[in-house]
């Protein structure tokens, strides 16, 4: 309970006499408890690199060249090198090599240079690498938002308190009247209560409840802009991608540290390699450290409302307060198109009143008797 959303509202000085609603009203639509005794989820078909392999595409390759070769060109690359098989059948050709075809030829190209699979797809992730290194930080900041905002908004709280009053009126008498507290998933049955006589239930009585007296509650979800896309994110998945990133990282440490013994063949890819690195590790280093950051603050958010994180985690969290929000406006729609329907009906009622007031009556001595109809006889 300590820090938590309900110990905070425990601290205010006689929470009740601020509610917002009305118990008369309350006790009228619904069914107050009686008071009781006792306790309590494709592979490519084929190796072609959309144009024909040559040397301009080795070497632009094994330079780590990202001007001239993009991802999917690199992937290209990587589904071109030879298998097993292919490298044993050419290295056992004594004919002449040059009588061999272009892709043949390539192969020998590759073959010369040691580990040269691994080196394209050290260079795939160095071209990919920023867009990874964004994607993730945007996804975790979004995450922390979310949790900064839900945790901050002071609308938010009041209609908590509001909801925990109303069971606890509701209850009054027996061992659930006086809870200090409630578990967050029950904030999404308050459209299951309906009133004993009316198709109200107790979102509608909290949405009147709150337009009648603290109409600024109303647009509570102006506070929560994150919540709906950090509802759509996994932090399992996140974890996921963060460490894909510094696992990355990792292989490009060891193939630089294998290229050293390589030779001449591997001294473009070593230099540029070893800026890449220079330059990206720090950037790891932030993102494993931010993604901590919000795993605490993820974690932190379920505490605030009450919940154990291992069993109520930051996913079902959000999930359920963005649902409780797409409650709580159709909800408020609806009260609003009832007051209008009402309106209108009490609007086409007084006009037939009306008519009927100028409707003319023939007198007694057969005159028409034109004024206004006495509402007494």
């Amino acid at each position: 309970m300590q820090g938590s959303l309900w110990a905070e509202l425990q601290k205010q000085a006689d929470a009740n006499s601020n509610s917002e609603f009305d118990v008369n009203e309350l006790a009228s639509l619904f069914t107050i408890a009686p008071k009781t005794k006792g306790g309590s989820k494709s592979e490519g078909a084929g190796k072609s690199l959309g144009s024909k392999p040559d040397k301009i595409h080795l070497s632009s390759a094994l330079a780590l060249d990202d001007s001239v070769l993009d991802a999917d060109q690199v992937e290209n690359l990587i589904k071109f090198c030879p298998t097993k098989e292919e490298m044993e059948l050419l290295k056992n050709y004594t004919g002449d090599k040059d009588s061999l075809g272009k892709c043949e030829q390539f192969f020998l190209e590759l073959m010369k240079v040691p580990r040269v699979e691994s080196k394209f797809r050290i260079f795939a992730f160095k071209i990919q690498f920023q867009s990874q290194i964004r994607d993730v930080r945007r996804n975790l900041q979004t995450v922390a938002s979310a949790c900064e905002e839900l945790r901050g908004s002071e609308k938010l709280k009041v209609i908590m308190k509001n909801i925990l009053l109303i069971g606890n009126t509701l209850n009054e008498g027996t061992p659930r009247g006086q809870a200090v507290g409630f578990r967050l998933d029950s904030i999404l049955k308050l459209v299951e209560t309906r009133a004993t006589s009316s198709r109200t239930t107790l979102m509608h009585f909290l949405c009147k409840s709150l337009a009648g007296k603290s109409p600024e509650l109303l647009d509570f979800h102006e506070d929560l802009v994150s919540l709906e896309a950090a509802s759509k994110l996994q932090l399992k998945a996140l974890a996921e991608e963060q460490q894909a990133v510094v696992k990355g990282l990792e292989k490009v440490e060891q193939e630089l540290t294998a290229s050293e013994s390589d030779g001449p063949v591997s001294d473009a890819f070593r230099k540029t390699l070893k800026e890449f690195l220079d330059a990206s590790g720090a950037d790891v280093r932030a993102l494993s450290a931010l993604y901590v950051e919000v795993g605490r603050s993820a974690d932190a958010l379920s505490l605030y409302f009450g919940e154990d994180p291992a069993k109520y985690p930051f996913e079902q969290v959000a999930s359920t307060l963005l649902t409780f929000v797409g409650l709580f406006r159709k909800a408020h729609e609806e009260n609003l198109k009832q007051i209008e329907a009402e309106r209108k009906k009490a609007q086409k009622e007084a006009e037939k009143e009306a008519s009927q007031d100028r409707t003319p009556v023939k007198s007694k001595d057969g005159f028409a008797d034109r004024s206004p109809r006495s509402p007494f006889k």
